[in-house]
């Protein structure tokens, strides 16, 4: 389990793309804030350096707001981002 139970709530989605490569790191990351209202919070579990680089990039160049990057174990990095409003 990427998202500990324990942990306080600062989102209202969470999506773990971990197993996934780019380019469907974004897509999968898009469809995601798609679905959501603006102002929402998506917490995003990826890994890999391509994804590292690139979702965190292309969500800002689209509109939405990084709100942090907090590495877990396993090399995971969890990123929330603030959807577009």
């Amino acid at each position: 389990m990427i998202f500990a139970d324990s942990e306080e709530q600062t989102h209202d989605r969470d999506l773990d793309i971990t197993g996934e490569t780019c380019p469907m790191t974004f897509v999968r990351t898009r469809l995601a804030l798609d679905r959501m209202a603006p102002g929402q919070v998506l917490r995003l579990a990826l890994k890999g350096d391509e994804p590292r680089r690139n979702v965190p990039r292309t969500a800002t160049e689209q509109g939405h707001a990084v709100l942090s990057a907090t590495e877990a174990e396993g090399g995971i990095l969890v990123l929330r981002i603030r959807k577009k409003s």
